[in-house]
């Protein structure tokens, strides 16, 4: 078998003293470990997107897509043990040492990890003291503008069997930073799982009619989009909860791969005008039932139910529930049913992404703005059906769509002034097509605003900041939409957009990491070559770039600069110029 090398985030952590604690209470301390592992360790791991590769004794080996999951991993571990030892005796305390490093690693066939990357990481976790995180200079440098901490410069360190000395940094967790310069918050609000957690797992299509299922699926993500409203909750994404539909699953098992603390689960009926909804939810940590309940209606009040359920579920989590919050998280109805029931079926051939189903989405979206022309999410994601049309290399697109979706966006804009997913879809479209920077990047920021917590709205804004320009703000908002959507299925986007946001900001180191990681996840996308084609030249590795731009006309044949200098939403004329001039260098025709 072929040796699989990679560049990977690897965390390395144990239990300071444990062989002293194990020998004082050694049934006591292994129970602890367990309680450990299954309350705290592995919770927030998944909540980082980290994989747990092996567990040594009281320790762990853990691989994250990127340094900074790996930060924020370990801060908030280390940050919760502090909350667990808070009046225990000091001789009694159990404090984790974590060594965070980015190095390359080899794969195994069982998926185990080896090489300088674990080896590195291991060996510094041993300087780390008690309660605290050693990490490399190759891992700080990505992560060094984004800490809210003191970080004390260690010097270089000489590492047991690791040959060169190593420059390692501490960080001190709790505490403010005394660094200078932009700085992201670690552990904001916006991403703390101290909050009441919860997934919602599509719906079950009760009605016996297959062609039903596009309106459970709609009851759940409307129901998603209604809870990401309350600041008291942290509401996993649509597209992570959505990867569990059709399956059996284990709902204690569902809260651990998605960090939660509570799951949703439910029901829809659906026949003639009448609906039955049912919802029940679950405590993920135990199994136990906190709440369910059937709510029956007229199809034209099935927004009303929507409500119930939502006040409900959030009455059952949040029992300060204000009633101005129910009332901001209602959604604005349609003036015609006819329009809500299009729009739901064409969902799921939006979020495919593929071209026969991008068309069939477009059927759908047109009849429901021909029925209810102000009905603002059929405009919005009518106009993003069609960037995705207008920028992929799908068949050729015609001045009528890319006016059209220009139009869309701008009458969302008119009508959707409080509908948080429609007005990101009118603000991104304008970015995206550059037809107008300010008004979309204006639209982006207002629908964060509308709704913080919701990783769709996150990740559309954070892709028009990237390309708009503000490429910091974009990287943190990708950031959010990554921890809230730690299954998406179309997690190489995010990826992939936050490399272009690193390689726009002159770190190209970073961008290559981060384009790597979503082409392992998803090599179809021409954007992940055209960023690694600009990227390899950045760092001088032009025969790389050259060897990226043949695989890219592979797939691509009809791949041009000139085309890519014709389409690519990138605002910053520099960055624009940099990676056309890439594309002629590596070999790609004008």
């Amino acid at each position: 078998m072929e040796e699989i090398r990679r560049l990977a985030a690897i965390l390395f952590a144990d239990i300071a003293g444990f062989s002293r604690l194990t020998h004082e209470d050694e049934d006591g301390m292994l129970a602890e470990l367990r309680n450990l592992r299954r309350e705290v360790i592995d919770p927030t791991v998944a909540a980082h997107s980290g994989r747990v590769v092996k567990r040594t004794g009281d320790g762990a080996l853990v691989e994250f897509r990127s340094v900074v999951q790996a930060t924020r991993c370990a801060i908030q571990l280390q940050n919760t043990m502090a909350e667990r030892n808070a009046g225990a005796p000091s001789d009694r305390r159990i404090e984790f040492r974590i060594g965070i490093h980015l190095g390359d690693v080899v794969e195994e066939e069982d998926g185990d990890l080896m090489g300088d990357g674990v080896n590195v990481a291991a060996r510094l976790e041993g300087i780390a003291k008690a309660g605290a995180i050693c990490i490399s200079d190759d891992a700080y440098r990505h992560v060094r503008t984004r800490l809210d901490m003191s970080v004390t410069d260690m010097g270089e360190q000489m590492l047991k069997n690791i040959a060169e000395p190593m420059k390692v940094y501490a960080l001190q967790v709790g505490t403010p930073s005394k660094t200078a310069g932009p700085a992201l918050d670690l552990s904001a609000d916006a991403l703390s799982l101290d909050k009441p957690s919860i997934a919602v797992l599509p719906f079950t299509n009760m009605s016996g009619d297959p062609e039903q299922e596009y309106f459970a699926d709609g009851m759940a993500e409307d129901i998603i989009t209604a809870l990401s409203k309350f600041e008291q909750l942290f509401v996993i994404a649509r597209n992570s909860s959505f990867v569990y539909k059709g399956r059996a699953v284990d709902i204690m098992q569902v809260g651990r791969d998605l960090g939660v603390r509570y799951v949703l689960e439910g029901s829809v009926r659906k026949a003639g005008d009448r609906v039955r909804i049912t919802g029940q939810l679950i405590n993920a940590a135990t199994g136990n039932h906190l709440w369910a309940d059937r709510f029956d209606g007229h199809l034209e009040n099935v927004f009303d139910l929507q409500d119930e359920i939502t006040a409900s579920v959030v009455g059952a989590i949040e029992p300060t529930v204000r009633k101005a919050e129910i009332e901001r998280a209602k959604t604005k109805r349609p003036e015609h049913m006819g329009a809500y029931d299009l729009f739901l079926q064409a969902l799921p051939h939006i979020y495919a992404i593929r071209p026969e189903s991008n068309l069939k989405a477009l059927e759908f979206l047109m009849k429901a703005i021909e029925i209810d022309p102000d009905y603002a999410p059929a405009l919005g994601h009518a106009s993003w059906c069609l960037v995705q049309r207008i920028t992929r290399p799908w068949d050729n697109f015609s001045e009528d769509d890319l006016n059209l979706a220009v139009s869309f966006a701008r009458r969302v804009l008119d009508v959707g002034s409080d509908d948080a997913q429609a007005v990101v879809l009118g603000g991104f479209t304008l970015v995206m097509l550059r037809a107008d920077y300010l008004a979309g990047l204006d639209a982006v920021r207002r629908a964060i605003n509308l709704n913080p917590g919701s990783g769709f709205v996150n990740s559309m804004a954070g892709c028009a900041l990237v390309f708009g320009d503000n490429a910091e703000a974009g990287l943190m908002l990708l950031d959010r939409a990554m921890a809230l959507g730690p299954q998406d299925p179309n997690f190489f986007s995010h990826l992939l957009v936050s490399a272009a946001g690193h390689l726009f900001s002159g770190h190209p180191e970073r961008a290559l990491e981060l384009a790597n990681q979503s082409l392992a996840l998803n090599a179809t996308v021409d954007s992940t070559y055209w960023v690694l084609i600009a990227t390899y030249t950045a760092l001088g590795r032009l025969e790389d770039a050259k060897r990226t731009a043949r695989l890219l006309l592979a797939a691509y044949p009809k791949t041009t600069a000139s085309g890519y200098r014709r389409v690519l939403p990138i605002r910053n004329k520099t960055s624009l110029e940099m990676v056309t001039n890439s594309c002629r260098e590596a070999g790609i025709p004008e």
